[in-house]
């Protein structure tokens, strides 16, 4: 299928359990076992990435390997975006969340003057700053950087200088300024955050799609509904974090959380939100099979992940 592009990106810089750099590899041995041919459809592209600084003492607190993630940001937002000069469809295959900052920049990039939707399948909010961040794992940190935003209303971290210098840069990625709207984002089953993540939320009131209303709407209604709410968005791109499952689903992952999507519920979703003609990228993230024996996350993940792209490649008009 030539007009689909898969871009691998294998940096877990952002992440704080380290293992997600394998699950792109996990996702093709689920492959293999489940007999497919995926792998063989698509032209890729890897993304260099800067794990070995993994093994280098960490020298911003509020903002780890905030240096070397810049660095990995521009390469994804540059690839992102000569996939789009080539007319092709970006599917992203990550290692952490904060890869798809740069995701996010590439697509602003190529079409600076689009008004952008995104879509966010995750867990957790992923809206802290190095001043707001209990943690300092910039895989919290990504609609953050997309936003433009510090929340300096709830600063709790007095960043070192040279981390605010590498923090500004960042969110310079792509075209400088906010790539992204508060009103344009919609978060699907955000179930764990924590306060200043929620005075965001609240702040601008952002869409949250829980548990709840999507039980009680089920999953095609949530699908049209999120669609909906961004009809004034030229383009949507959806990210899907597998932490978004239930936890009896996505152990095989950094941060699972209970109380989540069904591996059907997001076959169904994901594979719904891209038969859209405005959803311009699909990215999935945070597979860790170190923290899996039997692989069952990448399994999981490679259902999703094959019902999503055969639905796009109908839409686009190629052979499923």
């Amino acid at each position: 299928m030539k007009n689909v592009k898969l871009i691998e990106v294998k940096s877990e810089l952002g992440a704080g359990t380290r293992g997600a750099s394998l699950g792109i590899d996990a996702l093709k041995i689920a492959c293999m076992d489940a007999g497919s041919n995926y792998f063989t459809r698509f032209n890729s592209i890897e993304v260099p990435n800067d794990n070995y600084v993994l093994f280098d003492k960490n020298l911003f607190p509020s903002a780890k390997y905030i240096d070397s993630i810049l660095v990995t940001l521009k390469s994804i937002s540059a690839t992102v975006a000569q996939t789009f000069h080539f007319g092709m469809f970006p599917l992203v295959l990550a290692g952490d969340h904060s890869n798809a900052a740069g995701t996010i920049a590439g697509i602003k990039a190529a079409y600076p003057n689009s008004r952008l939707g995104v879509i966010w399948i995750d867990a957790h909010s992923d809206i802290h700053s190095p001043y707001t961040t209990p943690s300092g794992n910039m895989h919290g940190m990504s609609l953050a950087m997309a936003l433009n935003d510090d929340n300096l209303d709830c600063r709790v971290n007095e960043p070192e200088p040279e981390t605010v210098f590498f923090w500004n840069a960042i969110k310079k990625v792509g075209i400088p300024g906010p790539k992204l709207l508060p009103e344009d984002l919609v978060y699907i089953m955000v179930r764990s955050y924590e306060v200043p993540e929620e005075h965001q939320m609240k702040k601008y009131n952002i869409k949250n799609f829980q548990f709840d209303e999507v039980n009680q709407k089920g999953i095609p209604q949530i699908a049209n509904e999120a669609l909906e709410y961004l009809k004034e968005c030229d383009l949507i791109y959806v990210s899907f974090d597998v932490d978004s499952l239930d936890s009896k689903f996505s152990k095989g992952t950094g941060t699972p959380v209970e109380i989540g999507l069904t591996v059907e519920q997001a076959k169904v979703l994901c594979s719904a939100l891209v038969k859209d003609a405005r959803v311009c990228c699909f990215e999935m993230v945070e597979i860790n099979p170190t923290l899996d024996t039997e692989n069952t996350m990448a399994e999981n993940a490679f259902e999703i992940l094959e019902a999503t792209t055969n639905s796009l490649v109908e839409r686009l008009g190629g052979t499923v």
